[in-house]
């Protein structure tokens, strides 16, 4: 898979996603992604992002500041 800013190669990896809530703060530790080789822009797949979405909406309803959890375990 290329970079979509850079064209460079993109390798498999992982990453710390952040999704700020303005009153709450959200970290997803080891999420998956492809990070380019060049640039370090991180892509996720489509499957990544849907499950992004679905633990940003499951977590919300229960915490308070700032919340951290681990994809691997939250992801299943």
């Amino acid at each position: 898979m290329k970079c979509i800013s850079c064209g460079a190669d993109t390798v498999e990896s992982t990453t710390s996603d952040v999704t700020d809530l303005q009153k709450s703060l959200i970290i997803i530790r080891n999420t998956p992604c492809r990070k380019c080789t060049e640039c370090n822009e991180i892509i996720y797949t489509g499957d990544v992002v849907k499950r992004l979405a679905l633990i940003v909406k499951n977590v919300t309803q229960f915490m308070n500041e700032i919340a951290v959890f681990d994809y691997r375990d939250v992801a299943a």
